[in-house]
């Protein structure tokens, strides 16, 4: 257990006193939480009242090392627009796996501009997202918290009253009020979210038809193989063909044109 700070009182008082000599002034509650709201909003001007907010911060000095000290600064930004955008209806998977790639590519940065344009790409991806909801229909909250806890539930079965037990709704009134208000029925939406997934896995990862079919809880790979074939209207290993003659085509074109 490391050692704890000898009379933290007196030296928050110091650092008050070091802040006034240096002319610093940390921005006040509600001028922080102005870049959050506008991303919620999915306003596009929370990119640049992010950006500017993130470099009046920079002589903050949480670290001596510049960079590390920028670096602290974008977690603790990331962090906020993560819970800002879960708020706002973005699905706690989405914002969380958002959230780790953004930090791992953080991570790898070697300067403070670097953390700098990775920040406004960050926020302007999380603004992108808030707009294209807003875009979407309005779900009730019984099925965002369904559609929540099916996203977080697609490597194991899901029961229609498994969902209800979560919004403690009467199962048949769940199933009417999802159908009335997604246009799928439960099981529609669980298996083209299961897909949708798997077509992820097949282009980014190296699992086989069989490990992604068990992963996601498809009860054969011939089922799943049959289900993908039946939304996509190709089998899993034809559309790895597809995307990895796309891609080599895309790499053929770049190689040509190498200035674009």
């Amino acid at each position: 257990m490391g050692k704890k700070i000898p009379d933290p009182d007196r030296q928050v008082a110091y650092l008050a006193y070091v802040n006034r000599e240096n002319d610093f002034q940390h921005h006040g509650y509600a001028e922080e939480m102005k870049q959050y709201q506008l991303m919620q909003a999915g306003d596009p001007a929370a990119v640049e009242e992010s950006q500017q907010m993130m470099r009046r911060m920079l002589p903050v000095g949480l670290s001596a090392d510049p960079v590390r000290n920028v670096k602290y600064l974008f977690i603790a930004n990331i962090t906020l627009q993560t819970r800002f955008a879960i708020e706002g209806g973005l699905d706690g998977e989405t914002a969380y796996n958002t959230s780790d790639l953004y930090i791992r590519k953080m991570d790898l940065c070697q300067s403070v501009e670097e953390v700098l344009d990775l920040h406004r790409e960050m926020t302007g991806y999380f603004t992108g997202r808030m707009a294209n909801l807003k875009k979407e229909k309005v779900f009730s909250r019984p099925v965002v918290q369904c559609i929540n806890y099916i996203e977080a539930h697609l490597h194991v079965a899901i029961r229609i009253q498994d969902l209800a037990d979560h919004v403690s709704l009467n199962p048949t009134y769940l199933a009417t009020v999802f159908k009335k208000e997604t246009g799928n029925t439960i099981a529609e939406y669980v298996l083209r979210r299961r897909i949708d997934t798997a077509c992820n896995m097949l282009r980014y990862s190296d699992y086989s038809a069989s490990q992604i079919s068990e992963i996601l809880a498809f009860s054969s790979q011939s089922y799943f193989i049959r289900c993908f074939r039946q939304i996509k209207g190709m089998t899993p290993y034809e559309y790895v063909q597809r995307h990895s003659e796309e891609n080599l085509r895309a790499a053929g074109r770049e190689k040509q044109n190498p200035e674009r």
